[in-house]
C-alpha cells in the first residue's frame, strides 16, 4: 500500500527575516503617493476610454427593431415597419431590408409618433402626471461595494429607455457614475459643490441684511461664495451621450464639501445645510424640467449624503446577501433615524418657540435591494434578510450575470452593450436582472405620482369649498 505523500508546509511557516527584508523596498514618502495617482488617472483614463468611438467621445449605440418592439415601444415588428413604410417623414434608420437600426433620439421620436396617432389603451409614453413634480429617486448605503452607483446607473438608463427626461447627480468624489455617463468635470466647480456655497451665501445675504439693519457686523462673503451666487443649472449640468440623460458630475475636490460645509454652519447656525441641495432642485426649475433624478451618494453618511436623503422622494438602499452587508445596513438606518431625528428635534424646539411650523422628514417609499445574488449559495441568507426588513424589502433579487461583468470590462452599463456580442439567451438574461429591477422602481414612481395626484385633487376640492 503506498503512503500519501505529505502536504507542503503552509506559505506562512519557516520565513527567513533576512530574506524578506531584503525584499522590501525604500520607505515610502508622500511623494510616492502623487507618481501613484499620476500612474492611476492615466490607466483611469485609458480604461475608461474602451468603450468610446475613435474620436475620444463616448456615444450611444443604435437600437434594432428587434429590440425597439421587444423592449421599447409596445408594437409589433410587422406594424412598426408598416408605419415606417406609411411616413417618410418618421426616422427610418439604418441598414438594409428588414435589419434596421435607430438611434434613441429615433426612437424617443417614434415613441411621440405612437402617442399621437397608436391606440389610446397602450402605454407609448411613460405615466407622468402635468403640474407635478420630478422623483428624485437617492440610491444609499453607507458600505461600500454593495452596487450602489451600478444600480443607479442601470435605473437611470431603464427610466431613458422607456421615454422618461432624467438627471443623474453624482455626490460620490470617486466619479465613478460621472466615468460611465461619459461625463467631464475638469474641478469641483462643474459638481454640486458650487450648488451647496450657494445655498449658503445666499443665507449670508440675508443674514447680513439682518445684521446691518440692527447695526452689527456682517458675515464674510469670501471669494468662493460671491462665485458661488453667480453659478447657475446651466453652469454644471452636462449632456451625456444619452439624449434624455444629463449629468452633474464629480471629481475628487468634492470631497473638500465635507470638511467646508461644517465650517459654514458653524459661521451660521440658523442655515439648514441639509436643504441645500433640495433647493437647488426647486429653484432651478429642475424638477419640472426632468421626470426622474437619480442621486449617486459616497460609501458614508456625510453631508452630501445627508443632502441627497433630504431631497429625495425615494430611497433605495442596496446590499449584498451576506451578514456583513444585512448588519451594515441595519447601522445604516439605525443612523438614519438617530440623523434625521436629531434635526427635527433640533429645529423644532425652536420653531414651536418661535410659532413656526414644524420639520417633518418624510419619503414615499423607502427599500432594501439586493445585488449581485447568486442563487445556488444565498438563497438562505436572502431569505432571511427578507424576513428583517420586510416591507422595506424590493421583491426583486438582482443576480449577477455574465452580461454584467462583460458590459463593465468596456465602462458600458448593460442596456449600452450590443447584444450581437452575446448569446441571445445570455442577454435576455442579463438585461432580465436589471428590467426586473426597473420595473418595481416604475411601480413605486408611477403609484406616488397617482398618490400625489390624488390628494393635489382632494386639496382643490377642498379649497373650492372654502371659497
Amino acid at each position: 500500500m503506498s503512503r500519501k505523500p505529505d502536504l507542503p508546509p503552509p506559505p506562512y511557516f519557516n520565513l527567513d527575516p533576512e530574506a524578506a527584508a531584503a525584499k522590501l523596498p525604500e520607505p515610502t514618502d508622500t511623494a510616492r503617493f502623487a507618481k501613484a495617482a499620476a500612474f492611476a488617472t492615466r490607466g483611469r483614463e485609458d480604461l475608461a476610454k474602451r468603450g468610446y468611438a475613435p474620436d475620444g467621445k463616448k456615444r450611444l449605440r443604435k437600437f434594432s427593431i428587434w429590440e425597439i418592439c421587444r423592449y421599447l415601444i409596445p408594437v409589433a415588428s410587422a406594424h412598426l415597419r408598416r408605419v415606417l413604410k406609411q411616413n417618410p417623414d418618421l426616422p427610418q434608420g439604418e441598414g438594409a431590408g428588414g435589419s434596421k437600426w435607430f438611434t434613441l433620439e429615433e426612437v424617443l421620436q417614434l415613441r411621440a409618433h405612437f402617442a399621437q396617432e397608436g391606440l389610446a389603451r397602450k402605454d407609448y409614453q411613460p405615466y407622468r402626471p402635468e403640474g407635478l413634480p420630478a422623483k428624485v429617486v437617492a440610491v444609499a448605503n453607507f458600505k461600500g461595494g454593495v452596487g450602489k452607483t451600478s444600480t443607479a446607473a442601470h435605473l437611470a438608463m431603464s427610466a431613458a429607455l422607456d421615454g422618461y427626461n432624467v438627471l443623474v447627480v453624482d455626490l460620490d468624489s470617486q466619479g465613478s457614475m460621472t466615468s460611465i455617463m461619459g461625463g467631464e468635470v475638469p474641478d469641483e466647480w462643474s459638481t454640486v459643490f458650487p450648488l451647496v456655497a450657494k445655498d449658503y451665501a445666499k443665507h449670508v445675504v440675508e443674514e447680513n441684511a439682518v445684521r446691518e439693519a440692527r447695526g452689527e457686523a456682517p458675515l464674510p462673503l469670501d471669494e468662493t461664495l460671491s462665485g458661488a451666487l453667480e453659478i447657475g443649472a446651466d453652469d454644471v449640468i452636462q449632456h451625456t451621450h444619452w439624449p434624455n440623460i444629463d449629468l452633474i458630475g464629480a471629481q475628487l475636490n468634492l470631497y473638500w464639501a465635507e470638511f467646508q460645509i461644517p465650517v459654514w454652519r458653524m459661521a451660521l447656525r440658523r442655515w439648514p445645510l441639509w436643504d441645500a441641495l433640495s433647493g437647488f432642485l426647486e429653484n432651478e426649475g429642475l424638477l419640472d424640467k426632468y421626470d426622474v433624478i437619480f442621486l449617486d451618494t459616497p460609501p458614508a453618511l456625510g453631508y452630501l449624503t445627508i443632502n441627497a436623503l433630504s431631497a429625495a422622494d425615494i430611497l433605495l438602499v442596496p446590499l449584498g446577501a451576506s451578514f456583513l452587508e444585512f448588519d451594515s445596513t441595519g447601522r445604516f438606518f439605525d443612523m438614519l433615524y438617530s440623523t434625521f431625528a436629531s434635526i427635527e428635534d433640533g429645529e423644532n424646539s425652536a420653531r414651536r418657540a418661535a410659532g413656526l411650523e414644524e420639520i417633518k422628514f418624510e419619503w414615499d417609499v423607502v427599500r432594501t435591494l439586493i445585488t449581485r445574488f447568486d442563487a445556488s449559495q444565498q438563497a438562505d441568507l436572502a431569505n432571511v434578510i427578507q424576513a428583517y426588513f420586510g416591507d422595506f424589502m424590493n421583491a426583486h433579487r438582482q443576480e449577477f450575470t455574465a452580461l454584467v461583468g462583460q458590459a463593465g470590462e468596456q465602462v458600458n452599463g448593460i442596456y449600452e452593450a450590443d447584444y450581437r456580442e452575446f448569446n441571445r439567451e445570455t442577454y435576455v438574461r442579463g438585461r432580465e436582472a436589471f428590467d426586473r429591477t426597473y420595473a418595481e422602481l416604475k411601480e413605486i414612481l408611477i403609484g406616488s405620482w397617482w398618490r400625489d395626484l390624488q390628494m393635489a385633487q382632494a386639496d382643490t376640492k377642498e379649497q373650492r369649498k372654502e371659497a
